[in-house]
């Protein structure tokens, strides 16, 4: 989840497509939140590690646009 900004959606497929480059964007979830001011996005992957899996919750905790990984 992160503020609603119009590149949002794209800017964190394209880092969760650099650690799991099997990712279908088709699978992807966007959902504003009820004020509009947040955008939930939920992303669907095959993880083939518990590696794979750590990385990409460590680059997406630690990029700027996200405030929150489930």
């Amino acid at each position: 989840m992160g503020k609603t900004h119009p590149d949002f959606a794209d800017t964190i497929m394209a880092v969760v497509e650099k650690l799991a480059p099997d990712f279908d964007r088709s699978r992807t979830e966007t959902r504003p939140s009820s004020g509009g001011n947040y955008t939930g996005l939920t992303v669907n992957i095959n993880a083939q590690s518990r590696a794979q899996l750590d990385a990409i919750y460590m680059a997406l905790t630690g990029h700027p646009m996200v405030k929150i990984v489930l």
